[in-house]
């Protein structure tokens, strides 16, 4: 399928293979239309160098620039974005993440170990013109169409007009780009001639509303993947290179969040073993793993701190004024939420606040009527206020704002913790989780240890109950309805703070205090 090994001429043919794609149904359908006329019954698949694509393809762009009725604007491509094709044309040379670096990083040398093979596998998509299409009253000059001459055993040769560099069409371009007009334009066709060839996916004198309807479905029609999904395939991806320079861009700080997400799901000492949602399924009622991913790297895992920003994260950025990010492994960091999510666990569990109460009793009624055993009835007494689905606790916001309280105040007494101090028992335990369990033990002896335990038990008489929470006062259902949306997250961390404030010990009350003063001022 290789279009040409000479890379400084312009090839006269291409081979391609024809694909029949036709059903009995499609018969039926009224082809009378405006532009609807019946397409063929098959398509060829080519591979064609980019350099050679560049120069056949033109493209035919929506524009409302000269007043056109939509219906008679006969473009399909959206307006071409040259930032696009440029960032496109930086993944081609050097691949992903490089390709999205600040120009800065890119030129100063230190993320070169980043750079990977830029691979474009998926097809261009085109529509080759025939000597009776007509465009804005243009068609195909006889010596630049493009020809397709088919052998009996499913094999062809799509013929080219004769090129040269610098070649351009008399009239109208031969083919014209249906999808990856951004992919195309990446190369210049000034550029010496290279071997980067396209996978191509050819119909011959397909009619404009076909274009438009192959647009549609390939760039419109297909559902994204869920982020959660996408975040649970980043351990497939891992490089410990991109994670060495994870502050530097969204995506080591999200490698790093889900890795830590991850952990969390994982470690059976973990409250959350098994209780994060981490391919985003639809019924699964606990917290999606893109929550926490995207909680983690707003609280722990942020880059380093603007001017306007007071508070950094613990696993991003310098802890305290004079010290540089903490040294902690990945176990470790895991380990330190593991054990504030046990703190909290515990402490809710024992609190008799009224919020607490109320979903007990909520739970034990549910339980009653499944008819479980009294055992069960009184486990789920006991969990009610951390795994109802009536806790916030159970939810994104509670989750971010729990995040919050852990890195902020140990964040703000960093220099009095010496949480740079705490170091990894061993290097050579035999796994992820047999590490996290080593620091866990080794974690209960640090000053922080304290410190998240004061905040835990400050948090417990907070009143966690959602919105949807049946027989809430109409004044509790606003103030828990404030926390919804993207402003929500802040609400609830500034009433967090407030709590802590109010109900902490001395220690964790002046945290807060400050903690509150430092975001005000922000």
């Amino acid at each position: 399928m290789n279009s040409s090994k000479d890379t400084k001429t312009f090839p006269r043919s291409v081979p391609a293979l024809r694909v029949h794609q036709w059903q009995p149904e499609w018969d039926q359908i009224d082809f009378t239309g405006p532009h609807r006329a019946k397409p063929p019954d098959h398509f060829y698949v080519s591979s064609i160098r980019a350099s050679v694509l560049r120069a056949l393809c033109g493209i035919e762009r929506r524009s409302t620039e000269e007043g056109t009725r939509r219906p008679e604007d006969l473009g399909i491509q959206r307006r071409h974005d040259e930032k696009r094709s440029k960032e496109i044309a930086r993944f081609v040379r050097h691949g992903y993440p490089w390709s999205v670096l600040p120009e800065a990083r890119r030129e100063s040398g230190e993320f070169d170990t980043l750079k990977q093979p830029g691979w474009l596998p998926t097809a261009i998509v085109v529509n080759v013109r025939t000597e009776s299409d007509r465009y804005g009253g243009n068609k195909v000059d006889k010596r630049d169409l493009v020809s397709v001459a088919e052998s009996s055993d499913g094999t062809a040769q799509l013929r080219l007009p004769s090129m040269k560099s610098g070649w351009a069409p008399r009239s109208l371009h031969p083919i014209e780009v249906i999808d990856g007009q951004h992919r195309l334009w990446a190369f210049d066709p000034e550029d010496p001639p290279s071997d980067f060839e396209f996978p191509v996916v050819a119909f011959v004198g397909l009619d404009r509303t076909w274009q438009a309807y192959l647009f549609w479905t390939i760039n419109i029609k297909p559902k994204r993947i869920n982020a959660s999904l996408a975040f649970d395939l980043y351990p497939l991806l891992r490089n410990q290179e991109w994670l060495e320079h994870f502050e530097g861009s969204a995506v080591y700080r999200e490698t790093r969040a889900q890795e830590l997400t991850e952990l969390l799901w994982s470690h059976e000492d973990s409250p959350w073993y098994h209780r994060i949602n981490m391919l985003g399924e639809r019924g699964d009622t606990d917290v999606r793993q893109a929550a926490w991913v995207r909680s983690l790297t707003n609280t722990f895992v942020k880059s380093y701190e603007g001017s306007r920003v007071q508070i950094g994260g613990l696993f991003g950025a310098p802890a305290g004024r004079d010290h540089e990010v903490l040294n902690w492994t990945r176990e470790q960091q895991a380990a330190y939420l593991i054990y504030f999510w046990q703190r909290i666990e515990e402490a809710v569990a024992g609190t008799r606040a009224n919020w607490a109460g109320s979903l007990r009793k909520l739970a034990q009624n549910e339980a009653e009527e499944k008819l479980d055993t009294k055992a069960a009835v009184a486990e789920a007494r006991r969990r009610a206020p951390f795994v109802s689905r009536y806790s916030l606790l159970n939810t994104d916001q509670g989750v971010r704002g729990g995040l919050y309280m852990a890195n902020d105040l140990a964040y703000l007494a960093a220099d009095d913790l010496k949480l740079d101090a705490w170091r990894a028992p061993s290097a050579s335990e035999s796994s992820d989780q047999a590490a996290v369990t080593a620091h866990l033990r080794t974690l209960k002896e640090q000053p922080v240890a304290a410190l998240l335990g004061e905040i835990a038990n400050a948090l417990a008489s907070f009143d966690w109950r959602t919105s949807a929470t049946p027989g809430l006062f109409s004044e509790d259902r606003q103030r828990s309805s404030a926390f919804r949306g993207s402003s929500g997250y802040r609400e609830l961390r500034l009433q967090l703070f407030e709590h802590i404030r109010e109900h902490g010990d001395d220690r964790a009350s002046a945290l807060a205090a400050k903690a509150l003063g430092l975001i005000r001022r922000a």
